[in-house]
């Protein structure tokens, strides 16, 4: 069932106090799918961020040593009868807030202005033109495009409140009143507000008095102080898929707690040509730890026979993951904790509890696919990075760059790159004509360039012409995009002469494929896996 390879390490990593940077700044998420990007946003300017839910208390704001506050977006309205407001004492502890879109709109309610519904609807791109050139506007042009998106408006400002920005169908685009409190209707931690980085930095060097200290290096140890503090002296089962996510959480684990960690990779089938001897060498080369090879390629196909549904093949592969980690850990004598490399867009995606109003996209096997009833604790010490931030981290942590810069390859694997029924004859079709697409993307140089690049094999299959004989074969879509951290995707304007070669390769080596097609969606609308 399972062979062991590695030899442990010796020892826990010497105690040593985490190095938590100075400053600390909370984001009150009230259901934004763009909460996280806020927090990401103010980690680039190198000053510690939490996502914390809307309703935190004041004494665990205190706790935190907060310097400021951010109140997020959100799909509701603040005059509805359950929309959500901070606790009152929020507004009591003086401290600097900065309320995006929603968050405006509570400061306004909350502290005694009034809000309405908007005669005409704001989405999309708008100019704004600033009024006075303090707090955040600080240094900034007179005029800026900035990304719009509400439907409510301020029709009263709270006392000691005034106008510093407005746009042609928002009078208060943006307000300021004492104690180093603003509201901008827009958000300025989207990409298409250009200048909004610029107006992060203002709240946070000039209203804040932020240091700017904060570094991946910090988030290591003070993730590893964490998880020590958590676990104790329990044992840890880590799931280990081989890519950047789970090595890396691996690692920050195996640095807390030292031999307490085994890791388990289950070969379930479902992965790429020879990824699974590819993995157990680099890891074992690497990270110099105990790793737990289980096959169980026969155990999926099987719980995978006649499931065609998408989000059933999650649930299915999320489900045989657990029992094969439970049924390892039992051989092995068993762990208290599991530990996965959970990264924040899968939390998104899946609606998980962290995310107020946010609407599932699809289950991600290592979120919304776990069981109930599982008997493991999870630690995600990655959980609110994005994969561009573990990267950085991999590499803080001295991991080798073909593991850092691996592309993203999904957990459940080509299960859901096989369109239908999963098969073996199936899978070995996607397999091999998903290593010519890597090929190929390598030998062009643009690997490293591009996001993801795979095959996908349709249920579809179309009539084509082969050594004069009439076929009727699968057809092969391919994938490839660009991304910065997997939340918004395009498709990517690859040169015609490497989806030639792709194509020709795919259709002459790959048997029962006789067309291949290239997908040009962006994200949104569509996702980046098909299912």
């Amino acid at each position: 069932m399972s062979t062991a390879t590695a030899p442990a390490s010796g020892g826990t990593t010497a105690d040593r106090p985490a190095a938590r940077a100075t400053d600390t700044i909370l984001v009150l998420d009230f259901g934004s799918q763009y909460s996280q990007l806020i927090a990401r946003r103010i980690r680039e300017l190198n000053v510690y961020c939490e996502l914390v839910p809307g309703t935190i208390t004041a004494d665990k704001v205190v706790a935190k040593r907060a310097r400021g506050l951010i109140l997020s977006g959100g799909p509701a309205s603040v005059y509805d009868a359950d929309a959500l407001h901070p606790e009152r004492g929020i507004y009591d502890l003086g401290l600097p807030i900065l309320g995006i879109c929603y968050g405006m709109q509570l400061l306004a309610h909350d502290l005694g202005g009034r809000v309405s519904p908007a005669g005409r609807r704001e989405y999309g791109l708008a100019s704004v033109v600033v009024d006075s050139e303090d707090g955040i506007f600080t240094g900034l042009p007179a005029e800026m495009p900035v990304w719009m998106s509400h439907g409510d408006v301020i029709e009263e400002l709270p006392p000691g409140y005034q106008v510093v920005a407005h746009t042609v169908n928002s009078p208060v685009a943006a307000m300021a009143g004492p104690n180093g409190r603003v509201g901008i209707q827009f958000h300025p931690e989207v990409a298409h507000t250009p200048q909004g980085s610029a107006m992060l930095r203002n709240f946070l060097y000039h209203t804040c008095g932020c240091q700017g200290d904060w570094a991946p290096e910090g988030f290591v140890q003070q993730a590893v102080a964490e998880i020590r503090e958590r676990v104790g002296s329990e044992r840890v089962i880590c799931a280990l898929s081989g890519g950047v996510d789970s090595a890396v959480a691996a690692t920050l684990v195996h640095r807390a707690v030292g031999d307490q960690l085994t890791c388990v990779f289950v070969d379930n089938g479902l992965l790429r040509r020879g990824e699974a001897d590819r993995v157990i060498d680099v890891l074992t080369r690497s990270m110099r730890m105990r790793i737990v090879r289980v096959e169980a390629e026969e155990r999926f196909l099987r719980a995978l026979e006649g499931v065609v549904d998408p989000e059933e093949k999650r649930r299915v592969v999320g489900r045989e993951f657990i029992a094969a980690f439970e049924e390892e850990t039992a051989l092995l004598g068993g762990a208290a904790f599991l530990a996965q490399g959970t990264l924040y867009p899968d939390v998104i995606e899946s609606t998980a509890s962290d995310t107020f109003a946010a609407r599932k996209i699809k289950t991600h096997h290592n979120v919304g696919g776990l069981p109930t009833g599982m008997r493991f604790q999870l630690v995600e010490p990655l959980r609110y990075l994005f994969k561009d931030e573990v990267r950085k981290v991999g590499r803080s942590l001295g991991l080798p760059d073909d593991l850092v810069g691996r592309q993203p390859f999904p957990g459940p694997g080509l299960a859901i790159r096989v369109i239908g029924e999963v098969t073996r004859e199936r899978l070995e079709t996607v397999r091999s004509a998903d290593w010519v697409v890597i090929d190929e993307i390598k030998r062009s140089g643009l690997y490293p360039r591009v996001w993801q690049s795979f095959a996908i094999l349709t249920p579809i299959s179309s009539v084509g012409v082969m050594g004069d004989y009439r076929t009727y074969a699968n057809v092969v879509a391919v994938r490839i995009v660009t991304s910065e951290d997997g939340m918004t995707a395009d498709w990517a304007r690859v040169p015609y002469d490497v989806l030639s070669d792709i194509s020709r390769r795919i259709v002459n080596e790959v048997p029962g494929v006789n067309r291949v097609v290239y997908d040009i969606s962006s994200k949104p609308p569509s996702t980046i896996e098909w299912e």
